[in-house]
């Protein structure tokens, strides 16, 4: 039989080396290869199967175990190689792990005793070329080059990472704070780290590799073989934690992670992000030239075991060699575990020959993937052993319930990684042969719950690091594809699927992003894909009937409830122009459309509104005065307070009055006006065009249609009532039309003698006596205020009815209500006694009747107003007002203060003394008092 061939395939990473490996492997009827990860396992193992199918195909870890019946082809951690198997091809990856502190005397073992029957190959570093010459001289050396150029470009940051970027960690809480930082600017990052299961890592990695993502953050794990296509690696640190320190990584290190950058013959780069300090020239070099210190020590532990004890065995653990290329591990995991276990008595109790020792060095070997601590470890050893000495197998109920605590895919990301971990430790022991039972249900239950943890993990790095909507638009810019888009009823966006903001008229609301960059691309895709449908939109804009389109009282232009435009004052105040609100990426086109279409609607809604009035300024019959008059109504939008055009009303001659009557143009006592432009719409139209003209920056608001008065704002625009259509008075404002129609009534009054409000002045204005002699001081009235007693009423009149109060609001007071009540009370009629009403009182018993005590005369509230000769903004007596009646002329001295109280005064009648003898002096007397 021919001796097996030795070959050790040296060279840099990107070399093809694995590829190399697999093609020999399956150049044999069978094969064991052993890879460094459990994850770059899987990753052959599914290649191997895409050749061979899985009926040939094993896949042995420490936590998954795949072995078809007619196995021919072993993929397997170096770990898990089978020993004695004699297949015909062997290789071992990576081999230059055999001087890793933690389990280089694996790998080493593996280099020193593991052969095929055919052909063996270690694949590995340049670095490895001496020991493998002196620990192995019957092998054969090959050099394999690097298919591209790697080189050195300095430091970034994170921010400007070119696409294809894998940015490497060394620590779980670096490694989330470099994804979380991509995500808010470049729209997210995979994650690999050791610690995932396969099916989480090849879940991150597809979508890597498919362009959903464009940057990958990874621990060293990348740097074993795991084939990606990356451009660049940038690390975020050049220090590592390696289970009992600090330390730095050594060049060769750097250079087996940075030679993940660049696949096949594209060329990669390399660099540092972050906090990680610049290489050092030299060391950057070398990772580009490949050149690194040989190596000089493997770490090594001794194989051949006796398991007569438990002493026996670790003395066997713990010896020391004289190879000069070999150095004693230093205490592993597994070795500790065994000796925490041999200080249980009840474990040595039962480790008492070659068979149970052996099982307790197996148990040992049950790796910490918990990682809670090593009591708690060896509390976990200790009852798996006992379990398998006293019974043979691990107690099922105890096995079912720890399962079943972790099968729970909820919490974050924390959460599920540590409950990963856990089921990582149940997966290995269900793995074990002979250990449980049922082990093939078990083998599946655990894979199950593996794989629901692994999802859920998944879903969770997703929905934190990455941000799927701008990962995929981008993704689709970049392939310079068409994006659709979608607006639904609400006025919601989707692109591709994805929800980006909301269309308000012709204006994009993005949704919120996370950071500028990832804003910017937001909007360039959506705006991009928006663009047909703003070309749409302003069609169906153009067609839309006026009664869809309005205008706000801020001069805002509504489509809808869409803002669509502004007003904006023009030239004439009856022609303002209109800005529409289009974002600038939907064209000129639709710009131009959507602004002819708002100013076609308010030319209408000026043209229809103020038909009267543009009719009256562009009459062209009307002559001299009239037509100057016409310009001035026009001037002041169809209402002019008659105080500021005193002396051209009194110029109109009676023609003229009559042709601007033909108008609707009213002449009140205190305003000029057209009463058809009272009403609520061209009010509110009136307001707007009128803060245009003023250039105010906010539009005072009409006031509510149908009020009679509203209060009176101290701070008001001037002006601003007159074009609301009120007229300030007191402490409230009175509606002109309903003003003029009290001038009306007080026509007949005695303004002169005093007079007091009648029903209906209190009713047309909607107003307690109160507020209406607020009104009428403000009015320019003198308002007297005085109590009396309160008349009651007569038998007749009080059947059925009450008096009102004096504070009763018009609406309630009863029109039968007599105009004026004298002063002093009613006049007894001669022989007509007044029928005395009894207040209602409780009957006493035996029909006692009670008297009620005297209260005494119950009083009213009442004002007389007298004309005070002055009015705000008004210097004389209203127009039209009767002179007070009386032979008396007002008396005042000509250019003097006219806004103080005036006073009036007619000469006195000469009275006939009365008698005083007279009975009836004393109610003589009242009346002629003032």
């Amino acid at each position: 039989m021919l001796a097996s061939r030795v070959t050790a395939v040296l060279g840099p990473t990107n070399t093809g080396k694995t590829h190399y490996a697999i093609e020999r492997m399956l150049s044999y009827r069978t094969g064991v290869i052993g890879l460094p990860l459990r994850l770059l396992a899987r990753e052959v193992y599914d290649r191997i199967v895409a050749v061979r199918g899985p009926s040939v195909v094993a896949l042995v870890t420490g936590e998954e175990r795949i072995v078809p019946p007619r196995a021919a082809f072993w993929i397997c951690t170096v770990e898990a190689m089978p020993e004695g198997m004699g297949c015909d091809f062997l290789a071992v990856d990576e081999i230059q792990l055999c001087a890793d502190a933690e389990r280089g005397h694996v790998f080493t073992d593996r280099l020193l005793h593991a052969r095929g029957t055919h052909e063996t190959l270690f694949l590995g570093a340049e670095t490895m070329r001496g020991a493998i010459a002196a620990l192995v001289p019957e092998a054969q050396f090959m050099r394999r080059e690097r298919m591209s150029q790697l080189t050195y470009s300095g430091s970034k940051k994170l921010s400007r990472m070119p696409a294809r970027s894998a940015i490497v960690g060394f620590s779980v809480e670096n490694v989330y704070a470099m994804a979380e930082l991509l995500r808010r600017t470049k729209g997210g990052a995979a994650v690999v780290m050791g610690a995932l299961s396969p099916r989480t890592r090849n879940a991150q990695v597809e979508m890597y590799q498919n362009g959903d993502v464009d940057y990958l953050v990874a621990t060293d794990a990348i740097g074993m073989g795991l084939n990606l296509d990356i451009s660049h690696v940038a690390f975020s640190a050049l220090t590592k934690f390696d289970g009992r320190r600090m330390r730095h990584l050594q060049p060769e290190e750097l250079a087996q992670i940075a030679g993940r950058a660049g696949r096949y013959t594209d060329n990669g780069t390399f660099g540092v992000t972050g906090e990680a300090e610049p290489l050092d020239e030299g060391v950057a070099q070398a990772i580009c030239d490949h050149r690194f210190r040989p190596v000089k020590k493997l770490q090594w532990r001794n194989s051949d075991l006796q398991f007569g004890s438990i002493k026996r065995l670790i003395s066997n653990l713990e010896a020391r060699t004289d190879d000069p290329w070999l150095t004693r591990v230093r205490e592993s995991d597994d070795l500790r575990a065994l000796k925490a276990l041999a200080d249980d008595a009840e474990v040595v109790a039962r480790a008492t020959d070659g068979p149970s020792v052996r099982l307790l060095w197996d148990v040992c070997r049950v790796p910490d993937f918990r990682g809670i601590s090593a009591g708690e470890h060896a509390n976990l050893l200790t009852r798996i052993f006992t379990d398998l000495h006293q019974s043979g197998h691990v107690d099922a109920n105890w096995f079912a319930l720890q399962v079943k605590r972790i099968d729970r895919s909820d919490g974050d990301i924390d959460t599920l990684s540590k409950r990963l971990a856990y089921i990582r430790t149940w997966t290995y022991v269900a793995q074990r042969n002979g250990w449980l039972r049922d082990e093939s249900h078990w083998r599946d239950e655990t894979r199950a719950v593996e794989d629901r943890l692994s999802d859920a993990l998944h879903g969770a790095l997703t929905q934190r690091f990455v941000d799927r909507r701008t990962s995929i638009l981008l993704r689709r810019l970049k392939q310079k594809e068409s994006l659709v888009a979608d607006v639904n009823d609400k006025g919601e966006v989707t692109v591709e699927g994805e929800f980006v903001g909301r269309l308000e008229g012709f204006r994009f609301r993005m949704d919120k992003a996370g950071s500028p960059d990832e804003a910017k691309t937001l909007r360039q895709a959506s705006v991009a894909a928006l663009v047909p449908h703003f070309h749409l939109l302003a069609d169906r804009f153009y067609n839309a009937p006026d009664p869809e389109i309005d205008f706000t009282e801020q001069g805002g232009l509504m489509w809808g409830d869409q803002a669509v435009g502004k007003l904006v004052a023009g030239d004439d105040p009856y022609k303002p122009g209109v800005v529409a609100f289009v974002d600038d990426e939907a064209g000129p086109d639709v710009t131009a459309k959507v602004q002819r279409r708002l100013q076609h609607f308010i030319d209408r809604k000026v043209a229809s509104g103020f038909e009267g009035l543009l009719a009256l300024k562009n009459d062209e019959t009307l002559e001299g005065g009239a037509k100057g008059f016409a310009y001035r109504m026009a001037e002041g939008f169809g209402i002019i307070p008659r105080g500021e055009v005193a002396d051209e009303v009194k110029a109109l001659d009676q023609d003229a009055r009559g042709s601007l009557r033909k108008h609707g143009v009213r002449f009140g006592q205190f305003t000029i006006f057209q009463p058809l432009l009272l009403k609520p719409a061209p009010t509110r139209l009136r307001l707007v065009l009128w803060s245009l003209s003023k250039g105010l920056s906010e539009f005072p608001e009409s006031p509510p249609p149908g009020l009679v008065t509203v209060p009176a704002a101290k701070d008001a625009v001037p002006g601003y009532y007159a074009m609301a259509g009120y007229r300030a008075a007191g402490e409230r404002a009175i509606r002109i039309d309903m003003l003029e129609r009290l001038a009306d009534m007080l026509r007949d009054q005695d303004s002169r003698g005093g007079f007091e409000a009648n029903p209906d002045m209190l009713s047309i204005t909607g107003m307690t006596l109160d507020q209406f002699a607020d009104l009428m001081t403000g009015l320019g009235y003198k308002a007297e205020k005085g109590e009396r007693e309160k008349v009651r009423a007569v038998a007749t009149e009080a059947v059925g009815r009450e008096e009102p109060a004096p504070d009763t609001p018009p609406s309630e007071v009863p029109v039968e209500t007599p105009d004026e009540t004298p002063p002093d009370g009613p006049a007894e009629t001669p022989g007509e006694a007044p029928v005395e009403v009894p207040p209602p009182t409780d009957e006493a018993p035996n029909n006692v009747t009670l008297e009620a005590p005297d209260t005494g005369p119950e009083m009213e509230v009442f004002y007389t107003f007298t004309w005070g000769g002055r009015a705000p903004r008004q210097n004389q007596r209203p127009q039209g007002q009767h002179k007070p009646r009386g032979k008396g002329k007002p008396k005042g001295k000509p250019g003097g203060d006219r806004n103080k109280p005036q006073s009036y005064q007619a000469k006195p009648k000469k009275e006939k003394a009365i008698d005083p003898d007279n009975p009836f002096a004393a109610a003589l007397a009242g009346f002629k008092k003032d």
